[in-house]
């Protein structure tokens, strides 16, 4: 028989089937042969069918019958609000900063650099040589790949100064990543419940993972050169925190550079009170007119952890970064990390290490400062002609963005959604704060694609600026 004999089939018994009962069972196999006319293979073919939609079901030597329809009871998950407990505030992901844009808006928003200032070439070539290697199907140390603790260790080592312990290997364990980072050593070097003292405004993502290990977050007031020595030592003093997290080299995201003098000061505040200053160096590979100078390089006693990642300058596939420390805080710093990620995939490392190895990266680095050079400049100019109202506080050093203030009156969340609805994607400065703002601030990467247009969605802030004051 044909299949249209088989759709025959299949159509008359679903007609049968919507007007039976459920369980009822069908006319065996050898009726419908006589009832259609039709071969045991084309019965047999339409009751396959039927099977397949669901409307009937086999038993094995007694027949076929229409399948019972069973409506699912709802399911009942009000146990688990006893069981979690209030939920933590959790900081909130700041939307605008992650979030993907279309090709036809001007993007301003992201933390990340365009893929034109990637080490492209670099990169595909590492991940090829790194998916042919052990790594791909091998189990990496735990720590990390030793060459590649190495080399973190040997970076910090170059900077430091004669008469110091430099850093080596076994100083140094592998994450997936800053962010993973930031949470195990708020975890291991604070702890939930204890006061954490961090620079207003800073970086988002400290922000949210401190809140999701739950420390207590202090905020000591940093402006453009920094924070003021005195409020950190009063803050320590009245808090008894015993760590301070800081970003002293192109701050994100104002942009700042701790100069010597306010670093020797914080390092001899940290060693006065026994703390700790973790140090965030993400800017590392991003020096304009000034390069980083890692306070870890100036002190040997184990006051100062070090995290320093390779997703922003390498590539976001990249998940990779490493983190210096001494002493009994790299130890629980190690377990805390080992329990949460056990270890770092060894393919990611390979092509890490393979990328920053290789003769071209140093190239590619200066290549890189230029274009940040060129693309700092041009979108600072266009901001201060067309946003005469916005207040740059310092024209970064390095780094990735420009942190722009504005009016008092100025409504952020506004003036977001208007720009965003005439084609540019601002940052708003609100989420850099962990306290209440000290001011309007928005919050520009002028490392993001198509920045000849930089001139263009200048005007456009200006303009929605303006609209929004009226």
């Amino acid at each position: 028989m044909s299949n249209s004999s088989s759709e025959r089939i299949v159509t008359a018994v679903r007609n049968w089937i919507a007007a039976a009962p459920a369980g009822a069972q069908l006319p065996s196999t050898r009726r419908l042969v006589e009832q259609f006319e039709a071969s045991p293979v084309t019965v047999q073919k339409a009751l396959r069918t039927l099977i397949g939609e669901g409307l009937v079901e086999s038993r094995p030597g007694v027949g076929t019958f229409v399948r019972t329809v069973r409506t699912p009871r709802p399911s009942d998950y009000g146990w688990q609000t006893a069981a979690l407990g209030s939920p933590r505030q959790l900081a909130a992901l700041p939307s605008a900063a992650l979030r993907t844009a279309s090709n036809d808006v001007i993007a301003l928003h992201s933390g990340y650099p365009d893929r034109d200032l990637l080490p492209e070439r670099l990169v595909r070539a590492a991940f090829g040589r790194a998916g042919r290697s052990e790594a791909a199907v091998g189990r990496p140390p735990s720590a990390g790949l030793p060459a590649l603790q190495s080399w973190f260790a040997s970076e910090l080592g170059s900077v430091t100064p004669p008469g110091l312990s430099a850093p080596n290997a076994s100083d140094t364990v592998i994450l997936p990543g800053s962010q993973n980072g930031l949470s195990t050593l708020f975890r291991a070097l604070v702890g939930a419940g204890n006061p954490l003292l961090i620079e207003s405004p800073t970086y988002w993502g400290a922000l949210l993972a401190a809140a999701q290990v739950g420390v207590q977050l202090v905020p000591v007031p940093s402006g453009p050169a920094g924070p003021d020595p005195a409020d950190l030592d009063r803050a320590f003093e009245q808090t008894g925190a015993r760590a301070f997290y800081a970003q002293p080299n192109f701050a994100n995201p104002t942009g700042a550079q701790w100069s010597r003098e306010l670093g020797e000061a914080v390092l001899g505040i940290v060693r006065d009170r026994g703390a700790f200053l973790i140090e965030d160096d993400w800017a590392h590979d991003f020096g304009i007119t000034a390069q980083s100078q890692p306070l870890a390089a100036r002190e040997d006693s184990g006051h100062v952890v070090y995290i320093r990642s390779l997703t922003k300058s390498v590539s976001p596939a990249v998940r990779v970064a490493g983190l210096i420390a001494r002493g009994p805080a790299l130890d629980r710093i190690r377990t805390d990390s080992q329990a949460q990620a056990m270890y770092v995939s060894g393919v990611l490392q390979s092509a890490a290490l393979d990328v920053v190895t290789d003769p071209g990266w140093k190239t590619h680095l200066r290549n890189l400062r230029q274009q940040l050079t060129a693309r700092r400049d041009l979108l600072a100019g266009a901001i201060r002609e067309h946003v005469p109202e916005a207040h740059l506080e310092v024209l970064p050093r390095g780094g990735l963005n420009l942190w722009v203030q504005l009016p008092q009156e100025t409504n952020l969340d506004i003036l977001a959604r208007e720009c965003e609805s005439r084609g540019v994607m601002i940052a708003a400065g609100d989420d850099w704060f962990p306290a209440e703002p000290a001011g309007r601030y928005i919050r520009l990467n002028y490392s993001g694609p198509a920045p000849g247009r930089f001139p263009d969605a200048a005007q456009i802030i200006g303009e929605a600026l303006r609209d929004s004051l009226a």
